[in-house]
């Protein structure tokens, strides 16, 4: 029986959504063996028979418009899931890369009302004009356009009401039903639902934290000070909190509008240029990077002839030590040296529980000689990225999730990149960094830093080990020293032993019982029966059984 706990009251409503919309797009057998099937309308499932256009799509066509239906939480859910290369098959993958964040308006939203509550002020007091209606509507919040007293215009961010009580039902929700799966599906548990749902859990309310993305707006600005490329808009602190964002207006154009730029003669695969290299400045030099640079996110402002990234919500950050492996990476992709290629991957991989390392040295061998047999000018970064991909689901290798982040969005650069100039190709742009890279490596100042944190290690090493020593001395003194010794496949060799003994015990038997039979017989020995001494008859018919018995027992054991 599915192991689901009968939801609590706050949750019934999103429960009974749920399995709704699952029946609705036929995978009512989900939920079939579950307590909670008295939680599914009846009189729907009498109304609203399975219809041929709902069952027509393959599985992971109806597991997308499941999410769609089911509304914001599994829409982002979705959308952050379609990164996870590493745990989802590449069809499901596909499909969830389709899913857009839309979500209708709020109805009857007061929010002059809302600011006033959340931030504790007389909206008057500071704002001039407060357009009630909505720039833009997402799943976990809307953007009004306002104009401060000063006469400054700003964009306010505000987060949906009670959302984050929804978002909490719905994971709730999730980790009940992903728990059951990985209990009483095989099949299931080969996608680790539960790790999927902690893994958006912790993504969705990193979004939900505006707190967090102030903090990330401001990191970002300052790591891009004194770049005339870039332009980072004005954060107004006193008018924003873990809910509200206030941030100055971009009068810009969107790099997707290339009629608009046109028309303000911007040259487009100048955009192109710009807007990749400061954004593999922010993946190579800083290690902290925008996660979803989409078109949307990208605006170029015609008078400041500066490109503006917007939303910082969505960040990946790269440790130090992970930053020079994943430029080992990216130089390894370039020199296409597949040798190097694959202790480098053991060494970001947080798991990898490769089948066959044969099969994996095969599987990269080939995506790089597709890549040297392709003119540097016709490789597509977005096509190797999502090819590298599968050969790591198919190796069951599982690597950062920032990682799998960063695929996903430099896959988008990309295609913005291409969208602006069709000529356009991102390994002209990676060239000047990993030459660069490289030099930095080889130079003098790393070489002597390396030199010295080692000879730091080292240092503290030799300052430690007096103290160790002395440990293991007194521990030997006072009888203390215990060595623990394992020797795998002991236990093995202990039963493999102990059958050997047993079939040997038994031949011992049989050749006594044959002996004594044979003796019997020849002694011609009553009681008999057709002339046969029946003692020698029983000895011989045991010996043969005992016998039989260890023939099948060796075979058995043979075949296993």
């Amino acid at each position: 029986m599915f192991g689901i706990k009968l939801p609590q009251k706050q949750n019934l409503k999103r429960y009974n959504a749920l399995f709704v919309v699952l029946t609705k797009y036929g995978f009512q057998d989900v939920m079939a063996s579950s307590q909670a099937r008295k939680f599914i309308p009846k009189k729907y499932l009498l109304k609203h028979p399975d219809t041929e256009k709902q069952l027509s799509g393959s599985t992971f066509e109806r597991i997308r418009m499941v999410l769609e239906e089911l509304g914001p939480s599994y829409v982002k859910m979705g959308q952050i899931m379609s990164n996870r290369d590493d745990m989802l098959p590449p069809e499901l993958v596909k499909e969830l890369e389709k899913l857009q964040d839309h979500a209708p308006s709020l109805q009857n939203f007061e929010v002059e009302k809302v600011l006033s509550n959340e931030l504790d002020i007389h909206c008057s007091q500071y704002f001039l004009s407060i357009d009630p209606k909505p720039l833009a509507a997402a799943s976990l919040a809307q953007v009004h356009k306002a104009q401060l007293l000063n006469g400054d215009l700003v964009v306010l961010k505000i987060q949906r009401p009670n959302i984050a009580d929804v978002i909490a039902s719905d994971i709730s929700i999730m980790k009940e039903v992903a728990e059951a799966l990985e209990k009483y599906s095989a099949q299931a548990k080969a996608f680790q639902p539960l790790r999927l749902v902690e893994s958006f859990e912790k993504s969705i309310n990193e979004e939900l934290s505006f707190q967090r993305e102030m903090d990330n707006m401001e990191h970002f600005a300052k790591n891009f000070e004194g770049n005339e490329a870039i332009y980072v808009p004005h954060l107004y602190r006193e008018l924003s909190n873990d809910h509200i964002i206030c941030m100055e207006w971009v009068d810009g154009i969107k790099v997707s509008e290339l009629e608009k730029l046109k028309e303000s003669n911007i040259d487009s695969s100048a955009v192109a240029k710009v807007g990749v290299d400061l954004y593999l400045e922010q993946v190579l030099e800083h290690g902290f990077f925008h996660a979803d640079p989409h078109p949307g996110n990208l605006f170029v402002l015609p008078e400041a002839q500066k490109i503006c990234f917007i939303d910082f919500g969505m960040m990946g950050t790269i440790m130090p030590n992970d930053k020079e492996a994943l430029t080992d990476l990216l130089l390894c992709f370039l020199k296409k040296d597949v040798k190097k290629l694959i202790p480098v991957l053991k060494k970001i991989a947080l798991k990898s529980e490769i089948p066959d390392e044969k099969k994996l040295e095969y599987d990269l061998y080939e995506l790089i000689e597709g890549i040297s047999n392709t003119s540097i000018h016709n490789i597509k970064l977005g096509t190797t990225l999502k090819q590298f991909k599968n050969v790591l689901y198919e190796n069951k290798i599982t690597i950062p999730h920032y990682l799998y982040i960063l695929i996903r969005a430099l896959i988008i650069i990309e295609g913005v990149g291409l969208k602006l100039d069709p000529e356009f190709n991102i390994t002209d742009n990676l060239k000047p960094y990993m030459a660069k890279i490289t030099r930095k490596r080889f130079g003098l100042k790393r070489l002597f830093q390396k030199n010295l944190n080692r000879f730091q290690d080292y240092n503290a090493l030799l300052d430690k080990l007096p103290d160790d020593i002395n440990e293991i001395v007194d521990k030997i003194k006072d009888g203390k020293l215990v060595i623990v010794h394992e020797h795998n496949g002991l236990d093995e060799f202990r039963m493999s032993l102990k059958t050997a003994f047993n079939r040997l015990v038994y031949a011992v038997i049989i050749a006594a019982l044959s002996i004594g039979s044979a003796l019997l017989v020849m002694a011609d020995m009553p009681p008999k029966i057709s002339g046969i001494p029946v003692l020698g008859a029983i000895g011989f018919s045991l010996s043969a059984i005992i016998g039989l018995v260890i023939l099948i027992s060796i075979y058995r054991n043979k075949e296993e």
